[in-house]
């Protein structure tokens, strides 16, 4: 079969499967207006279901599946936005042979909005990652991470904003530091900002100066370390205007999101869908109909 072949069949030829849900907070008679986020984090260039046998993990994921169950939410709810977390390159030979092609297609075909970038990015190095990223009909943010004196410089932006049946999300990200976890000779010049300070001043200028509704973190810092080492949760409690922290990097399969509060005791979600697609993340949100968000529902699809 040809490769353009191949991208459609295994884009297209789906299955759908079932969504077990989990409370968080309380509800509201003011509710009028309700957004599906949808998530994925370190698919890892899994586009075929693990082999069928033995292992915990046999015959799950795939991105047949995952377009499949996107599609079927598409279809019964009426504000829907996809967004993945990172590392979505390495880890099958598909992106030794396609450098990251079929992947980029793959989601652009399942309609995400924005993404970020996970270490593994970068395994092809800058330049692999830009001659793949023309595939990519959505955009990456990256916050804290300077790609001004590199090949990447304007291709990513700082911020998204998203107009949706009248609400306004802020979209920024947080982007764990490269090295030691990847060959300089890889990201070259990138400068590493402090993602806590980044993402708290982006999120406060997205939702006092932008005027957003709700403000969401695309997190490559890992869900949570038992060092200091900067994570999800620490950015959670530090932080001030961040309403939602979708994360990866550690591989976490959640029960359910989390609910932490931030410095100033107001409720932050953060989630996280495991690795390889094997969950499809979702988070049902529900405003006024002055928009303001008042309740969340979470929930993890297989």
């Amino acid at each position: 079969m040809k490769r353009k072949e191949f991208i459609k069949t295994l884009g297209m030829g789906a299955i759908a499967v079932s969504t077990q849900a989990y409370g968080i907070g309380s509800t509201s008679n003011a509710i009028q207006k309700k957004l599906t986020i949808l998530h994925t984090n370190d698919w890892h260039s899994r586009i075929e279901p693990f082999p069928i046998d033995k292992s915990r993990n046999s015959n799950k994921g795939g991105a047949a599946r995952r377009a499949a169950l996107i599609q079927e939410i598409r279809n019964r709810e009426k504000n829907v936005l996809l967004f993945d977390a990172g590392d979505i390159f390495q880890g099958t030979p598909y992106f030794n042979y396609f450098g990251g092609e079929i992947e980029f297609k793959l989601m652009s075909k399942m309609g995400y909005d924005a993404a970020t970038i996970g270490n593994h990015d970068f395994d092809g190095g800058m330049d692999g990652f830009k001659k793949a990223q023309k595939y990519a009909e959505f955009d990456f943010i990256t916050t804290n991470y300077d790609f001004s004196n590199t090949i990447l410089d304007g291709r990513t932006k700082k911020h998204k904003i998203i107009n949706i049946d009248g609400i306004k999300i802020g979209v920024l990200s947080a982007n764990i530091e490269l090295d030691g976890l990847v060959p300089k000779k890889l990201f070259k010049e990138t400068k590493y900002l402090n993602p806590v300070e980044l993402s708290n001043d982006m999120a406060t200028y997205l939702k006092h100066e932008k005027k957003c509704d709700y403000i969401i973190c695309l997190s490559h810092l890992g869900y949570k370390y038992k060092s200091d080492k900067i994570s999800d949760i620490h950015l959670a409690k530090q932080s001030s205007d961040i309403d939602l922290i979708i994360g990866g990097h550690t591989h976490t399969f959640m029960k359910k999101a989390d609910n932490i509060l931030n410095k100033n005791n107001k409720n932050v979600i953060v989630t996280q869908a495991g690795w390889a697609g094997i969950l499809l993340g979702q988070l049902d949100i529900y405003f006024t109909k002055k928009s303001d968000f008042i309740w969340a529902k979470s929930s993890f699809n297989e």
